[in-house]
């Protein structure tokens, strides 16, 4: 598929954006969210580097190029919605603003855990 066919399956929002959340590619790490319009998709898969939209700035911004802290990419794909990016990445230094390995690390909202239910209390009775 090329790049052009693929930006034009994306389901953009209404103000043409789409999330993409960035993941470490080999450790499956979660590092960030961030929104790209079709040109910061094009950038992204076409030179290797994660270019995404600022919502606050509107300007693209290339993640690293001020901090050093840069995002090369090693794969992507669309979700079945076709409404949300993941790009797998190689990052060098951290990923979030604050200074931390990620944007997901520092506030865990304790969620109470669920069971996953016993496969014979789902077993058909009339067997």
């Amino acid at each position: 598929m090329s790049v052009s066919s693929t930006i034009e399956s994306i389901s953009f929002n209404a103000d043409g954006l789409v999330p993409a959340i960035i993941q470490q590619w080999d450790t499956g790490e979660v590092l960030m969210l961030g929104y790209m319009n079709d040109e910061a998709v094009r950038r992204t898969l076409t030179e290797g580097r994660v270019t995404f939209w600022s919502r606050s700035r509107s300007e693209y911004w290339r993640k690293g190029d001020t901090s050093g802290n840069a995002q090369y990419v090693r794969g992507a794909s669309l979700d079945c919605d076709n409404d949300t990016l993941l790009i797998q990445v190689e990052q060098v230094g951290v990923a979030c603003h604050t200074g931390t390995r990620t944007c997901f690390d520092s506030r865990d909202l304790s969620p109470v855990i669920g069971d996953i239910p016993d496969d014979s209390e789902n077993e058909d009775d009339d067997v």
